[in-house]
């Protein structure tokens, strides 16, 4: 018959429970140090991305577009190209994702909505990718905010 020594496993268990104490009161401190570091960051990024949504703008002239100035009021955009003047509801999902439709459409083209996506916003531009109505059709250009 073997013979238990009683003294070694209570030995074992008191060492146990001390590593598990020692453990406990590093968790606790990492804990701390994550949470004081987490609450201590203030976030520098300020989204006041929704300064696009009224003003003046323009879309200055290039590959794909001609000079367009855009006024952005309430609801309503008045864009100025060449010799032409429109009228558009304008309806904002988010302040990144914005519906166009033409009030008084002169042709059928224009009576499909435009569903303009900005892709990167900068002090006083935006990059944006419009789509006409239900098209796969999409083109990319950059708003500039002048007032």
């Amino acid at each position: 018959m073997m013979k238990i020594d009683y003294r070694d496993i209570r030995k074992e268990r008191k060492e146990k429970r001390e590593n598990k104490r020692n453990n406990s009161h590093l968790l606790f401190l990492a804990s701390c140090f994550l949470f004081l570091n987490l609450v201590s960051c203030k976030s520098e990024f300020a989204d006041n991305s929704d300064r696009f949504k009224e003003g003046v703008f323009e879309i200055p002239a290039g590959d794909n577009f001609v000079k367009e100035t855009i006024i952005r009021k309430d609801s309503i955009q008045i864009s100025k190209y060449g010799n032409s003047v429109d009228t558009l509801s304008i309806k904002w999902k988010n302040n990144f994702f914005y519906t166009l439709k033409y009030i008084h459409p002169k042709n059928d083209l224009q009576k499909d909505p435009m569903y303009v996506q900005i892709n990167k916003i900068y002090d006083d531009k935006y990059d944006f990718t419009v789509r006409i109505g239900f098209s796969k059709f999409s083109q990319k250009g950059t708003v500039y905010k002048i007032e």
